[in-house]
């Protein structure tokens, strides 16, 4: 037996002896998914005890390295770790922008003292992190933000606004884009981290067509920010940004993947007896889901080796948010008239319909689905006059 078989049989035995039941079901909601930080409430014992034994074995991020609370796994020791956890139907014992996108940003900028200090604490979940990039005047031209930091010796104090801003009302920090040089564009911006309880910071729920939102419009009033929060150069925090970036398209990406569902198709097989064309749907759409998984795999194993071309990500988090949101539209046509139902508890206050409303924010937010097929067209496909 090879090693990675031996690493394959003690993973999958680890599961199943530590894996709760509770933790192996589908979702119902959002809540369902643990993101941890100072605000979070578990839903049931078994969610807190899930992630804090993948915590401790430091499987909530099995790829970072063991003094930053990660597992030290290889990538192909990682990918096992997924296959086994798919396998048994294992939720993520923890969602994280700290480990989609700000950890990542750290390992590759951040000082030693900044990797001890935050990496441990967001493999643990004590941190909920949120992002300050979007501004009201500044969403695809995001180097025309205005939020500026002023040099005040010690620290830099804050002003401005940020849009779009995913759960800012219940994170407890925040990574953020602030000019702190206004005679450039490009080397003018520094990324930035700052508690969200600082003086002066404040945040604005929006509503969107789904009932409820994560989206937040975020508010900054003379924030005092000390020097050495400060990630990577100062004013060349677009360096830090753009490698973010790629990360969170990543992310995005991952909702072509859905919930852990092997087969759309087989989840609704009983209602689609007597449904062939919807049957026939739903067929093609496992194909491509399938399809779309296996060159995510290809996709993250090149991109983290550094082969992947650097627009890559763009092309992925296109594919991704449309398969996501076909999903959702089978899903919906799957429950007919039913599945329109929004506030009963036999239809879970309406998850069906206001998860299907809140895909159509997908193609949108980390870059429109324009923006992204146009960066395809001039820097993979090399169009001309793309």
């Amino acid at each position: 037996m090879t090693n990675l078989e031996t690493f394959r049989t003690e993973t999958r035995a680890w599961l199943e002896a530590n894996c709760p039941k509770e933790m192996r079901s589908s979702s119902n909601s959002e809540q369902d998914f643990c993101w941890g930080g100072r605000k979070w409430v578990f839903t049931c014992p078994a969610q807190k005890q899930w992630l804090e034994v993948m915590a401790a074995k430091g499987w909530t991020v099995p790829d970072w390295p063991v003094a930053y609370g990660g597992g030290g796994l290889s990538s192909e020791e990682t990918k096992i770790l997924k296959q086994e956890m798919f396998k048994l139907g294992c939720r993520s014992p923890l969602n994280s922008f700290g480990i989609w996108m700000l950890g990542p940003a750290l390992l590759k900028f951040g000082t030693e003292e900044q990797k001890k200090h935050y990496l441990p604490q967001i493999a643990r979940g004590e941190i909920r992190w949120c992002q300050g990039y979007s501004e009201p005047g500044a969403g695809s031209d995001l180097v025309s933000l205005q939020t500026f930091g002023a040099d005040m010796g010690d620290h830099w104090l804050v002003n401005g606004q940020k849009v779009w801003t995913s759960y800012a009302d219940q994170a407890d920090w925040i990574f953020c884009l602030v000019r702190t040089d206004k005679n450039d564009k490009y080397r003018g911006i520094s990324f930035l981290l700052f508690d969200m309880e600082t003086k002066g910071v404040t945040t604005k729920p929006i509503k969107l067509i789904s009932g409820s939102s994560p989206f937040c419009e975020t508010f900054f009033d003379d924030v005092k920010v000390p020097k050495h929060q400060i990630v990577g150069e100062l004013n060349r925090g677009w360096d830090v940004a753009k490698y973010l970036l790629g990360h969170e398209r990543e992310m995005i990406s991952g909702g072509g993947l859905g919930d852990g569902l092997a087969s759309l198709g087989a989840a609704h097989e009983g209602v689609l007896a007597q449904e062939p064309i919807l049957r026939a749907q739903m067929a093609m759409f496992d194909i491509e889901s399938m399809t779309f998984r296996a060159h995510s795999e290809k996709f993250l194993d090149e991109w983290k080796s550094g082969k992947a071309h650097p627009a890559y990500s763009n092309l992925m988090k296109y594919i991704g948010t449309e398969l996501n949101k076909k999903r959702h539209e089978l899903i919906m046509a799957v429950g007919g008239s039913d599945a329109l139902e929004w506030e009963s508890e036999a239809s879970n206050q309406g998850s069906k319909p206001r998860s299907w409303l809140r895909t159509k924010a997908n193609s949108i937010e980390g870059g429109t689905s324009e923006v992204m097929l146009n960066v395809v067209a001039k820097r993979i496909l090399e169009m001309p006059g793309a």
